[in-house]
């Protein structure tokens, strides 16, 4: 028989073990996102215990074994079906180490910060009742005209200085880059989270915004008046992330300001202190979108 079909005996039991555990892992990561997307667990034990606590054992574990497979797979003949099982067994442990690898770097790399807007000397506020609603669905994180990051040990030890500082000077810090012990620290956004302005009346931008909010599937709260003749309007809504069902809320201010139309935005998560960056990328993508299509500007 040949090599494709012959039987490599305990190496080929041992590849597929790895190639099982492997698939096991995928597994496991999917169910702490889904649990706690459809409520079987809070957020606390899906991300903080099964995903960050347990996640990173689960994936070296099956990453050794995987890579112990493939190693017996090619001491010697037959040798394609423990290779195959073992490679395939080590791609998957691989994805989803790198995953967890790239994901503790990204946390690292971003301030401790969970609430992005861009004005924060006149900031956008919610609606009494949208206000009402967070508090009604448990939100833990409040919702301030000047918030604080929290001083506590967890943040010295993650964020060491971050404790205390206003929320408005980190989001302003993060946005450009600075020197740091003598090293250059480029900025953690894309680009700045800073106001839009456009000639046509706030009803008539409102209308493009709606559009937009819409088209990217976020459940609106509040719908702006639109029309040529509303001088200032709002737009609410609030948004779920598609793995653990993560909700934030999203605010867009519309107002006629020294003959120009200005858009503001505000966007916070409802649960956890660092955001991982996803609401400062929605207000960047949000207004740059909203400026491509009413053809706006960065200046009034």
């Amino acid at each position: 028989m040949s090599d494709t079909v012959q039987s490599a005996g305990w190496r080929t039991k041992l590849s597929g073990a790895a190639l099982v555990v492997s698939i096991l892992a995928v597994i496991w990561f999917a169910a702490a996102a889904l649990g706690t997307k459809y409520g079987l667990w809070g957020w606390q034990f899906g991300l903080g215990t099964m995903t960050i606590g347990w996640g990173p054992p689960i994936a070296f574990i099956a990453t050794g074994l995987a890579s112990i497979a493939l190693i017996v797979g090619f001491i010697k003949s037959p040798r394609t079906q423990p290779v195959i099982l073992g490679l395939a067994a080590l791609l998957i442990a691989l994805m989803l180490l790198f995953r967890l690898i790239g994901f503790g770097a990204q946390a690292a790399s971003l301030p401790p910060i969970h609430d992005i807007q861009t004005d924060w000397d006149d900031p956008v506020r919610f609606s009494d009742t949208l206000l009402a609603q967070r508090k009604s669905a448990d939100a833990m994180n409040p919702v301030e005209d000047d918030p604080v990051i929290p001083e506590a040990p967890g943040i010295e030890e993650r964020w060491p200085g971050m404790g205390g500082r206003h929320v408005s000077e980190v989001q302003e810090e993060a946005e450009r880059e600075r020197v740091e012990d003598g090293e250059t620290v480029p900025p953690a956004y894309d680009r700045p989270i800073e106001p839009v302005y456009f000639d046509q009346s706030p009803g008539e931008v409102a209308a493009y915004a709606l559009r937009i909010a819409e088209n990217r599937g976020w459940d609106i709260f509040t719908k702006p008046e639109m029309g040529e003749d509303v001088e200032q309007t709002m737009l609410e809504a609030t948004v779920t992330s598609g793995w653990f069902g993560f909700r934030d809320d999203v605010a867009v201010r519309i107002r006629s300001i020294e003959g120009a139309t200005r858009v503001d935005m505000r966007s916070i998560s409802r649960v956890g202190l660092s955001d991982l960056g996803v609401n400062a990328k929605r207000v960047s993508s949000f207004l740059s979108e909203l400026q491509d299509r009413a053809d706006g500007r960065l200046e009034p």
